[in-house]
């Protein structure tokens, strides 16, 4: 397909231009994409800010940013139409994060650190465009019920999908969040679904957030941090010792870089604790953690990084209804406007939680 679409070409740390570049090509492996629904993801603020570089050579651009899209096929390479797996007209959904399938990772299943990934909107240009070009093994269909918007949570849903099978929820127990971001929101849901008893949300600043985990299933509230906040507790783990009857939590997660929400959670768990990290840490932060406890209550940390495996699970779980992930998004903004929702995430993130691009109908 020949032509050119408008494109949120980023080149810099806060330089991004609405530009008219070339439709991309499609390789034998390729399928192209008519974009139509982009989440805006906490590291493409990052990049946009320069706080992360991005995945390119030189960690800078000209790159297009957005890997949590959905959209419509166009056109299909050779390898994809020769195997019948896709058409023009098809509703899907793009992992970006594309493993080869051939290197010693890939044949161990861990295909999230795949030697050769290709990554749209983080290695190559992405979701914030008119059309987007993903490997064919990248795609999966969506789901005629599943509208585009709630079909672009299916990357970070996939990414809490991995991150709750490593919790090992059982029934009845007692989970602990700490963050009330967007993944915090869908946490909750699939934290329950899965079995959790009772979950307690944890905030340090923003008590509208908090006050919104109430509306995806928390069932406690507190404020850490801020002392002015209503659901303020100046010592969390004396608090989640009196929820459980001096037991502590069974599970936390940590869906924050935040160090110090990292450190309460291993405090606030209880005998044979699973502790899981899943926000990105900044370089160079330290984690410390009291060791003598931590050893003769034998609890366990483990990171949860990307989804390996969990997408199947991720779109069942949105179809069938398990995690209501439109009611998350907060804000939508045209394509021509990127710019100022990833400054709105950013500068005054008070009221928000998901803020997507529609870039079509």
């Amino acid at each position: 397909m020949k032509g050119k679409m408008k494109a949120q070409v980023f080149y810099e740390a806060e330089k991004m231009k609405l530009e008219e570049i070339p439709i991309p090509d499609v390789s034998s492996i390729d399928v192209l994409v008519k974009v139509k629904r982009v989440g805006i993801c906490g590291s493409d603020i990052s990049y946009y800010y320069g706080l992360s570089p991005v995945g390119t050579s030189t960690g800078k651009g000209p790159i297009v940013l957005g890997h949590e899209f959905t959209g419509e096929v166009v056109e299909v390479g050779e390898v994809p139409k020769m195997l019948g797996l896709f058409k023009p007209g098809d509703r899907v959904v793009v992992n970006p994060v594309q493993n080869c399938n051939a290197c010693y990772a890939c044949a161990k299943g861990d295909t999230h650190v795949c030697e050769k990934l290709n990554v749209p909107g983080v290695t190559t240009n992405g979701g914030f465009a008119e059309y987007c070009v993903s490997r064919y093994t990248g795609l999966f269909k969506l789901p005629d019920s599943v509208s585009y918007a709630a079909g672009a949570f299916t990357e970070p849903l996939a990414c809490v999908v991995n991150a709750i099978k490593k919790l090992e929820i059982q029934p009845g127990d007692f989970v602990v969040i700490f963050g009330p971001g967007s993944m915090g929101m869908m946490m909750i849901q699939m934290c329950k679904a899965v079995g959790a008893g009772k979950i307690a949300l944890i905030g340090a600043s923003n008590d509208w957030r908090l006050e919104q985990g109430k509306n995806f299933g928390a069932d406690y509230i507190f404020n850490a941090s801020l002392k002015t906040s209503k659901y303020y507790t100046s010592n969390l783990k004396d608090t989640i010792s009196n929820l459980t009857e001096g037991k502590l939590a069974d599970r936390a997660i940590v869906p924050t870089s935040s160090n110090t929400a990292f450190e309460q959670a291993v405090e606030v768990v209880g005998n044979c604790g699973i502790v899981v990290h899943f926000g990105l840490p900044n370089e160079g932060d330290i984690m410390k953690i009291p060791a003598l406890s931590f050893h003769t209550m034998d609890k366990e940390i483990r990171s949860a990084w990307l989804a390996p495996l969990a997408w199947p699970t991720a779109i069942r779980s949105i179809k069938e209804g398990l995690v209501n992930v439109e009611k998350i998004i907060t804000g939508t903004f045209p394509l021509e406007e990127t710019e100022k929702a990833i400054r709105l995430l950013k500068n005054d993130p008070g009221k928000q939680l998901k803020v997507q691009i529609k870039v079509s109908d």
